[in-house]
C-alpha cells in the first residue's frame, strides 16, 4: 500500500509539473517580453503597468529562468500571480471563489451519489418491474436535460413562484458564506445542488444498474447462493461492493472536474465560485486568474483520481494495491 500511494504520488506530481510547463507555454510563450506583458496585463493595460510585469515576472530574461521564477512563485510563495484588472492577488481572488464551489460540488455530490447509487440498486434487484421501467426513463429524462434548462426551471418554478407568495425560502441568485449565516448559505445552496445532482445522479443510476446486474450474473455470486446465504447479504454484501468499483471512478472524475469549477450552475444561479470567476476572466483577458483557475482544477481532478485508485481497494476485495 505504501509503495502504491509512493508511486501514485509521484505521478500526480509528475503531471502537475506538465501542467504548469503546459500552462506556462500557453501563456508566457509566441512573443517578446512586451507582448507577454500586455498580454498577461489584460485590454486596459497602462504602459505602466506593462512595465511593472516585465519587471516582476522577470520576462527580459531566458526562457528558463522565466519558467523558474514562475515555478518558484507557485511552489515555494503560493503565488499565482497578480489580477491587473482587479488590483488585487490572484490568491484573493480564489479565496473567495473556491469556497464556493467547494459547497456547491460536494454537497450536490452526496445527493447525487445516494439517488443514483439508490435507484440503481432497487432497478436492478427489481429489474423488468414497473419500478425499474419508471427509474430508467427519469434517468434518461434528466440524462438528457441541459443544466442550464433545469436551472432555469427551478427558478421560476420554486424561487419565482415562492416569492410571488411570500415565501422566501429559496433566494433566487447570489451566495451567502456560511461564516456570515448558516441558514441562508444553507437556503442559497438547495436550488445548485438540485440541479446538479438530479442531471449527475441519472448516470449514476443508469452505470449502477448496469454494473450490479453484471455482477450478480458472476460465479462467485452463484457460489454465494448456493451456500443458502439470504439474498440481501449476497446483492449488498457481496454484490454491491463490486459493482460500485465503476461508480467510484465515475465519482471521482465527477467531483474532480466539479471542484474545477461548475461553469454552467455558478453562472445561471450567479454563484461566484471558480466556474463563475473563470467566464468572468475569459471575458475581461485576466490571463492570471484563469492561470490560477487550470491549476487548481487540474490538481483536484488529480487528487480525486488518486482518493479513487485508494479506495478501489476498500471496494473490491478482488483489487491489490502493489
Amino acid at each position: 500500500m505504501i509503495r502504491f500511494l509512493i508511486r501514485r504520488i509521484a505521478l500526480g506530481v509528475f503531471v502537475m509539473w506538465m501542467v504548469t510547463v503546459l500552462v506556462f507555454g500557453i501563456f508566457f510563450l509566441g512573443g517578446n517580453a512586451n507582448t507577454v506583458a500586455y498580454r498577461l496585463a489584460g485590454k486596459d493595460a497602462t504602459p505602466l503597468t506593462v512595465m511593472l510585469i516585465r519587471k516582476r515576472l522577470e520576462l527580459n530574461k531566458p526562457i528558463y529562468q522565466q519558467y523558474g521564477h514562475f515555478l518558484w512563485q507557485l511552489t515555494w510563495h503560493h503565488s499565482l500571480g497578480y489580477s491587473y484588472y482587479h488590483g488585487e492577488s490572484v490568491g484573493s481572488i480564489l479565496k473567495q471563489a473556491v469556497p464556493i464551489t467547494f459547497s456547491l460540488t460536494l454537497g450536490a455530490a452526496v445527493i447525487w451519489l445516494i439517488l443514483g447509487v439508490l435507484s440503481g440498486v432497487l432497478s436492478a434487484v427489481r429489474r423488468g418491474s414497473i419500478f425499474d421501467r419508471a427509474v430508467t426513463a427519469l434517468a434518461l429524462f434528466f440524462y438528457s436535460m441541459p443544466t442550464f434548462v433545469l436551472g432555469l426551471l427551478l427558478l421560476f418554478l420554486v424561487s419565482f413562484q415562492l416569492q410571488k407568495r411570500g415565501i422566501r425560502w429559496f433566494p433566487g441568485q447570489g451566495y451567502t458564506y456560511i461564516s456570515a449565516n448558516p441558514v441562508k448559505w444553507f437556503q442559497s445552496l438547495i436550488l445548485p445542488w438540485i440541479t446538479l445532482a438530479l442531471v449527475s445522479a441519472a448516470t449514476y443510476t443508469r452505470l449502477t444498474r448496469g454494473s450490479l446486474l453484471e455482477v450478480l450474473g458472476e460465479d462467485y455470486i452463484r457460489t454465494a447462493r448456493a451456500k443458502g446465504l439470504r439474498e440481501r447479504r449476497v446483492i449488498y454484501r457481496h454484490g454491491l461492493r463490486s459493482a460500485l468499483t465503476p461508480v467510484a471512478s465515475q465519482f471521482g472524475i465527477d467531483v474532480g472536474t466539479l471542484l474545477g469549477g461548475a461553469i454552467i450552475t455558478e453562472t445561471v444561479f450567479g454563484m461566484p465560485g471558480l466556474g463563475y470567476t473563470a467566464v468572468q476572466s475569459i471575458q475581461n483577458q485576466d490571463l492570471p486568474v484563469i492561470i490560477g483557475i487550470v491549476i487548481i482544477a487540474s490538481a483536484a481532478v488529480i487528487v480525486a483520481n488518486i482518493l479513487v485508485d485508494i479506495f478501489y481497494a476498500v471496494l473490491d476485495p478482488r483489487v491489490r494495491l502493489h
